[in-house]
């Protein structure tokens, strides 16, 4: 004989379903219930009754039909994804990136400063207190609007948000991140490497969308990895997973400077532009350019394979600065893991731009939030959820 369900169970059991059905709308235009209950696999009654009472908290948008549709019109319903906001913010050794995006991720506001590598820690928070504040203004979003803000940093990132094992921004290992916004902010609020979180975006948004296994390469003057592996951003034990650079042997510390060596290099050419003027210089087919990429690219695949060989991974990403000469780097690296690796996994190169960072700190953001409604319930949208709740909730 099976059990009678008590009210706390059938209050479980509707909430479960308003999420499914909210689910089944974002990200999607507008749907009647029936669409709806044919991809929730819900009866069409049920999603009725759960549409009217999302329309009436404010989850869910009516559209009414046109009076111009002949036959009896059916409404449509939209899940309200301005009901509240996530912000991703990259801070950078030359910029500070925030986008603004709402509950299905749509970037609705961008605001960037530019900072140099060599500014204090001071500057660079004061550039991103400012960035932060003009985004929110610009886009007429007020902060209690904001439901998490999600930083971007250069190194591995501990528990506490804090970069204290290594930074190559002056002063960074010193700074937490995390109370300095929320000084000011008072929704959730989390810090993830760089490298790892334009791994999230290629896979969200970029050149790896079709792959559950994924090395990204941040390449630039500075040689990052972020890992994703059976779907999941890997962090590791301390948030150290993919910082394999540190190992001098893998040539990655020492990799860019074939490119600032270049002999034929003006001396005119700032530090800050030679790898640029390389790069061109041997599309143009000067031999001592030509020779200071290949060299670059030789060591940048000493760490690439070690990770390869580890991971299997199904694609590699050439993300950072210098996929902008992903012509010039691509089919040698890919030569290079060849001549080592067991089996040579796809390698691409990011599209992203200089976004990918702020617009993985989004999809982290994003993830926060259903991860937060999925424990808490659609209970209405008059607040976002607090940093204390959300505490609570994750230590619980």
């Amino acid at each position: 004989m099976s059990e009678q369900l008590t009210g706390t169970d059938l209050a479980g059991l509707r909430e479960l379903n308003s999420l499914t059905v909210v689910r089944a709308m974002r990200g999607h235009p507008p749907a009647t219930v029936s669409e709806l209950a044919a991809r929730t696999g819900l009866s069409r009654p049920s999603v009725d009754v759960m549409l009217q009472s999302l329309a009436a908290d404010g989850w869910v948008t009516v559209i009414e039909p046109s009076g111009s549709i002949v036959g009896r019109p059916a409404r449509r319903y939209q899940f309200n994804s301005s009901v509240g906001h996530v912000l991703g913010v990259d801070i950078g050794a030359h910029k500070v990136l925030a986008l603004l995006a709402d509950l299905d991720g749509n970037v609705i506001h961008t605001t960037r400063r530019q900072v140099t590598p060599q500014d204090p820690a001071a500057v660079r928070l004061r550039a991103l207190d400012q960035v932060i504040s003009d985004c929110l203004a610009e886009s007429g979003i007020t902060a209690n609007e904001v439901w998490q803000i999600t930083l971007g940093v250069t190194g591995p990132v501990d528990a506490t948000g804090r970069t204290a094992l290594f930074s190559p921004l002056p002063g960074w290992t010193s700074v937490d991140p995390m109370a300095h916004v929320g000084a000011a902010y008072k929704c959730p609020i989390q810090v993830e490497n760089d490298c790892k979180l334009a791994a999230v975006a290629e896979r969200w948004r970029g050149i790896a969308q079709d792959a559950n296994d994924i090395v990204y390469l941040l390449a630039g003057m500075r040689t990052g990895a972020g890992l994703i592996i059976d779907g999941t951003l890997r962090r590791g034990y301390g948030g150290a997973a993919g910082e394999i650079g540190a190992l001098r042997a893998v040539k990655w510390l020492s990799a860019p400077s074939h490119l600032e060596n270049c002999p034929d290099a003006p001396k005119t050419v700032s530090p800050d532009d030679k790898a640029a003027w390389v790069f061109n210089a041997a599309r143009e087919g000067n031999a001592a350019a030509l020779r200071a990429v290949r060299r670059y690219v030789r060591d940048l695949a000493v760490g690439t394979a070690a990770l390869v060989l580890a991971l299997d991974p199904q694609v590699v990403v050439l993300g950072g600065g210098f996929s902008r000469s992903a012509d010039l780097i691509v089919d040698t690296l890919r030569a290079e893991l060849e001549s080592v690796c067991l089996r040579v996994p796809d390698v691409r190169a990011s599209t992203l731009g200089d976004e990918s960072v702020a617009l993985g700190a989004l999809r982290l953001g994003l993830d926060e939030v259903d991860r937060w409604l999925l424990s808490q319930g659609l209970t209405g949208v008059s607040a976002p959820p607090s940093r204390a709740a959300y505490a609570a909730n994750s230590d619980s």
